[in-house]
């Protein structure tokens, strides 16, 4: 019989204390032996490391100058601000967005620049995104050696170990090494991931999932996304494959398989109008969803059809996830959601229509609208969570690259 490694075993505990004390601190070491089921004695050594290492702070209860004040104050923990700083990246086909945050994801400076790169050779691709990580960088008043790693989230398919980009909308190339590229540019630990994967993360670790260990997150962008999160851990296929959802089959007709992106994505939705040239110059300028809505409160019968039959199959496609996974929470996030309350309607129509009734009050469905920055600031979560999982040594983390 095979026992575990035992290093594997000590990395996970030192994870799931550090994790603890992320989500609950300052937090006391009793409590962390209660929330993560770990000895005191476990803890206690774990904490040590933490503290030696710089990861973690002491923050004393009680004025220890007091002779009024019996018995030693209590000691909570805390992270570390200081311990790391990484940049996290929402890179799209018109925009690029920046962040920088410390070691407890608290953000230090952002930058956006509107730039259409969905044409560009990658080479280009890769000179905007160093300039914008290094301008950030600068902006945050930190210089490239503060930084201890880089995530870049985009759209596709991509394969989070390797960073390899098996393809993107946003890109003309396929099959791409973009981390290596980026890794030796930057001369930093570059971490290339899905943007669904990334907000999914965002919203686990500062938006609308923090009290969750399980959930869905649909990203309903230029590609349609998947984020699934399990035992507060993020799950990804093969290799750390990313889920594109819009590669799902729906069933097929004369011309072949039907996929989801066919009737829910982006492009289907807008390109029922591109012969109207406001409209064709707003969907190239990054807008069209903005302006799509602006036509449908007009009553455009064309762009209501669209947005009707997107809702109701992505409404179906959730019913579908929610039958497979029962998460207790799913997270509509994207650029559609910017067609307003007939997609909305037509997708929570179509969702209840279909959920099983055993499952009918498993699930909640939470619409949001976060911007840019915090697509970004997930992206640094990304970064910040490997981090965590990252051997350390009073120097910082052990490099991987």
């Amino acid at each position: 019989m095979k026992t575990a490694d035992p290093e594997l075993m000590r990395a996970m505990n030192r994870l799931s204390v550090l994790d603890v004390i992320r989500r609950h601190g300052p937090i006391a070491r009793v409590e962390i032996s209660e929330r993560t089921e770990l000895s005191p004695t476990t803890v206690s050594a774990i904490t040590a490391s933490l503290l030696d290492d710089g990861l973690i702070l002491p923050r004393h209860e009680g004025d220890i100058r007091s002779e009024t004040v019996r018995g030693r104050p209590r000691v909570m923990l805390e992270l570390n601000p200081g311990a790391a700083r990484v940049v996290g990246a929402k890179i799209a086909a018109n925009r690029m967005v920046f962040v920088v945050t410390d070691f407890c994801g608290t953000v230090l400076a952002t930058l956006t620049l509107p730039i259409r790169i969905d044409r560009q050779p990658i080479s280009v691709v890769a000179d905007i995104v160093e300039d914008g990580v290094r301008r950030c960088v600068l902006d945050a008043g930190l210089s490239l050696a503060d930084v201890h790693s880089i995530c870049l989230g985009l759209p596709g398919v991509i394969e989070h170990r390797s960073g390899h980009i098996r393809s993107s909308p946003i890109l003309r190339d396929s099959n791409v090494d973009f981390a290596a590229e980026m890794s030796s540019r930057l001369d930093t630990r570059t971490i290339v991931e899905s943007d669904a994967t990334a907000i999914a993360l965002g919203h686990h670790w500062f938006g609308r999932a923090r009290d969750l260990e399980d959930m869905v997150l649909v990203s309903l962008e230029q590609t349609l996304g998947l984020g699934v999160l399990h035992n507060n851990r993020v799950f990804r296929g093969a290799g750390g494959l990313s889920h594109n959802l819009g590669d799902l089959v729906l069933g097929m007709n004369s011309e072949g398989v039907v996929r989801l992106s066919s009737q829910a994505g982006e492009t289907a939705i807008l390109s029922f109008q591109h012969s109207e040239a406001r409209f064709a110059e707003a969907v190239r300028l990054g807008r069209g969803m903005a302006h799509a809505q602006a036509l449908i409160e007009a009553d455009d019968s064309q762009l209501i059809t669209a947005a009707v039959r997107a809702g109701e199959t992505i409404g179906f496609t959730i019913a579908n996830i929610v039958t497979l996974f029962a998460p207790p929470r799913v997270i509509v996030v994207g650029s559609s959601l910017a067609l307003g309350e007939l997609f909305l309607k037509s997708l929570r129509d179509a969702y209840a229509l279909a959920m099983p009734p055993s499952l009918h009050d498993v699930s909640e469905l939470v619409f949001d609208n976060s911007g840019d920055d915090f697509w970004a600031r997930g992206a640094a979560a990304v970064a910040l969570y490997e981090l965590y999982e990252s051997p350390w040594s009073t120097t910082g983390p052990a490099s991987s690259f």
